[in-house]
């Protein structure tokens, strides 16, 4: 499967799922995971949930239009109703809210079930919490997470999948993970691309050009905070009022009104948690990001000093597919046509059934159904 790296933007839409509709999602979920587990593996079912396209095809399939925003929130708690780990070998831990705060819980449940070693489980939890830090202060475009799933199989493998909402726009942004594909957490660690709507400037800092800037965020730090001060707004008048002043010999005399390092400012509190990081000495910017208090603004001062300093740039740099099966739950495309959908779930599930019986002529009729829509 060809991997593709990015986001998802989603506009926000009210309302809930109605509960015969929920009921069908997830009835639906299940015999997708069942066929998808059976033709291949957990790790398969892994790589794919990852994929921002196919996880929003999954989500029209089961009954939402194209870029609801609510396909995130009810799909993966369709996900963790209809997957049962003991008999699918995956567990759906966290959720939205106050769910996505018990992930560490759930990954310690799943350990239990899946017999993982203490040390494993302590990898994951870790993995969950840095996917979040990262998401929330390392790209800087305006999304706060509400909502954090983690997908783990009895391999230890996992994907994460979480959504943000940017509260000006009413936009909501999802994020997929894949361990596999990961070789660092702080550079480029997500999966897919698909986006709706591109913020103007965002702050990337595991963008592969961000690299640099990454270092030297660290050189700065583990160099004494207590330098860094005079790069920000300086509150103390920088001449009395019996100076004479530069505009009385000129017509005029502005500079710009914003300047990326100096129209920022850091509280007395937030330098302590700078000199706390000194003191520590971190080895390097994923170790820096992970120290506690070490939250958005204070990397994204890092970052701009290295660019006035350094001379080494962050990047600031933040495509849509879609499709529907059943209709959407506001009824957009079209409304849900419940016949339809139970006749789709009892095919997937009766050619599943039968399948495990060596009775694979109606399953491998389903399978021949995707070169006939391609041709």
């Amino acid at each position: 499967m060809q991997s593709r790296r990015g986001v998802v933007n989603l506009p926000l839409h009210g309302g809930h799922a109605p509960k015969w509709l929920f009921q069908r999602m997830v009835k639906l979920t299940r015999s997708v995971t069942d066929t998808i587990i059976y033709e291949y593996d957990t790790n398969e079912f892994l790589r794919r949930i990852s994929d921002p396209y196919w996880f929003q095809a999954l989500s029209c399939v089961i009954g939402f239009d194209w870029h609801s925003s609510g396909t995130t929130t009810t799909t993966c708690g369709a996900m963790k109703m209809a997957i049962d780990p003991e008999e699918h070998g995956i567990i759906v831990a966290g959720g939205k809210g106050r769910a996505s705060r018990k992930t560490p819980v759930d990954i310690e449940k799943a350990g239990d079930i899946f017999s993982l070693s203490p040390n494993k489980i302590e990898q994951l939890i870790y993995s969950s919490k840095i996917s979040a830090k990262i998401d929330n202060s390392c790209i800087q475009d305006g999304y706060q997470l509400y909502h954090h799933s983690f997908l783990l199989n009895e391999k230890g493998n996992w994907a994460i999948i979480q959504q943000g909402m940017n509260e000006e726009s009413r936009y909501a942004r999802r994020y997929h993970w894949l361990s596999e594909n990961i070789k660092e957490f702080i550079e480029e660690p997500h999966q897919g691309i698909c986006c709706d709507k591109k913020e103007t400037e965002a702050l990337d800092m595991t963008a592969q050009e961000s690299g640099e800037s990454r270092k030297i965020s660290v050189d700065i730090l583990c160099d004494n905070p207590e330098h860094l001060k005079k790069y920000f707004k300086d509150k103390t008048p920088l001449i009395s009022e019996s100076q004479t002043k530069l505009d009385q010999y000129v017509t005029e005399f502005k500079m710009p009104r914003h300047h990326p390092v100096l129209d920022m400012d850091l509280s007395d509190r937030e330098f302590e948690v700078l000199k706390r990081a000194y003191e520590l000495q971190p080895s390097n910017f994923e170790e820096m990001i992970s120290l506690e208090g070490m939250g958005p603004k204070k990397i994204r001062a890092l970052a701009l000093i290295s660019d006035l300093v350094y001379g080494s740039p962050a990047s600031w740099k933040d495509p849509v597919k879609y499709s529907f099966t059943h209709g959407g739950k506001d009824g957009y495309p079209y409304p849900v046509n419940r016949e339809v959908y139970d006749h789709s779930i009892n095919t997937l599930k009766e050619s599943l059934e039968t399948a495990k019986m060596d009775e694979r002529d109606k399953y491998n009729a389903i399978k021949r159904l995707e070169v006939l829509i391609n041709e």
